[in-house]
This record gives structure tokens, C-alpha cells and sequence, in this order.
């Protein structure tokens, strides 16, 4: 019935603002976010999830698989924006932004190409719903990235009075780790799915020794 959106948990990456490798795997601290979220996640009838091929977002769904029973696919495109060279550096070495609108990150994506590849895996997704959980009672579980996730909600989710109402002075909508957002489709116009958002990257299933530290978007 439902699209459930969830952010991996933390990695030492995360942690320590470096940007990550595709093999980065969950700390202490998000394997414990992961574990929470599983707990939560327990009384979801979760049939399929589907996941980043990096490993901590794969982590992250093998909580939501425990809990659940349900089967888990890993889908390549759901990958997080590759940064290629900076992958492995600190961020505070950098003199740069690495997610300025214009700058293309040496042997990875540009923004361009980043998009279009969410954009290409969200008609996946849609399509797939369709086929497999229209009218049907349990719900359909994408485990990704924070930039996946943003890249989603400002450009195609929230529109812009979602916009206004949850995004930050810059445009953008903050997706802490294990944040979980919940979207109801509906059919619309001409065949297309309309998404009404029940939740929004929340994270109620954590507790003071668990909830997201600052900056919660950087080191995807």
C-alpha cells in the first residue's frame, strides 16, 4: 500500500565528514540505529524492500529484513552520488564545496547525471508498485542515501509549498540517519501516481544515545 523512503544509518564517515566509499560500512552507533529500526519496522507488513548496493545502506535494510521477513533486492541505481576522486577525503581539506551547483567531482557524477539516475530509479520504483502493491495491503521499503532521498523530496515530492513548509533558507530538506519518510500513492491524471506524504524523515524510533549527531546530510 504504502512507499516507505528510509536513509541508511551512520557510518564512521558520517561521523568523522569524510566523504565515503561505496564499501563504508555502519559504525557502533548506526548499527544501534539500524537495530532500532528494525524494532520499528517489525510491526510494518513489509513485503520487499529494496536497496543500495553500498554497504551501508545494505546494512541498514538486513535490520528491516530481520524484523520483517520481507525479501530484499539490491538495485545498483540507488546508489549514492558517486564523487569519485574526493571519495576517502575529509571534508575539512577541502577548500571547496563539493555539492556546489556547478562543480563535477573528477571521475564521478555531475548533478545532472546524479538526477537523472534518481529520476530513472524512482520510475522503477513507481512502476513497480504499481504492478506488484496497488490495492494491496502491505507496503513496499527503499533503503538509499541522503542525497537520493533530497534529490527526491525537492525535486519531485514536496512541490513547492512542501518546500516552504520543510526545507532550510538554501532549498534543502534535512534526512538524518535512519530517518523514515512514508508516502501513500495514488493514481492521477493520466495514469500518473500522486504521492500524498504521511511522514517525513522521521526519527522516532531513536533515543538520546542513538538520534543523529549534526549535520546530519554530510558524508552521504
Amino acid at each position: 500500500m504504502a512507499i516507505f523512503l528510509i536513509r541508511h544509518g551512520e557510518t564512521p564517515g558520517n561521523r568523522d565528514r569524510i566523504i565515503q566509499f561505496p564499501d563504508t560500512p555502519l559504525s557502533d552507533r548506526g548499527l544501534d540505529q539500524a537495530a532500532r529500526l528494525g524494532e520499528r519496522m517489525a510491526g510494518e507488513p513489509i513485503r520487499e524492500i529494496w536497496v543500495s548496493d553500498h554497504a551501508r545502506a545494505h546494512q541498514t535494510a538486513q535490520a528491516v529484513e530481520r524484523a520483517t521477513g520481507a525479501r530484499l533486492s539490491i538495485i545498483e541505481d540507488l546508489a549514492e552520488r558517486n564523487l569519485g576522486a574526493l571519495r576517502g577525503r575529509p571534508y575539512s581539506e577541502l577548500d571547496f564545496d563539493p555539492y556546489a551547483p556547478d562543480y563535477v567531482p573528477p571521475e564521478g557524477e555531475s548533478w545532472a547525471v546524479f538526477h537523472a539516475r534518481v529520476d530513472a530509479v524512482w520510475a522503477r520504483i513507481e512502476d513497480h508498485w504499481r504492478a506488484h502493491f496497488a490495492g494491496a495491503d502491505d507496503h513496499f521499503c527503499i533503503v538509499t542515501h541522503g542525497l537520493v532521498l533530497r534529490s527526491l523530496f525537492e525535486r519531485r515530492l514536496l512541490g513547492e509549498a512542501g518546500l516552504r513548509a520543510h526545507a532550510n533558507a538554501s532549498g534543502q530538506v534535512a534526512i538524518a540517519n535512519t530517518a523514515v519518510s512514508i508516502l501513500e500513492p495514488r493514481a492521477g491524471d493520466g495514469g500518473a501516481l500522486e504521492h500524498a506524504i504521511e511522514r517525513l524523515a522521521c526519527i522516532a524510533h531513536l533515543d538520546e544515545a542513538t538520534a543523529p549527531r549534526a549535520n546530519p546530510n554530510v558524508g552521504m
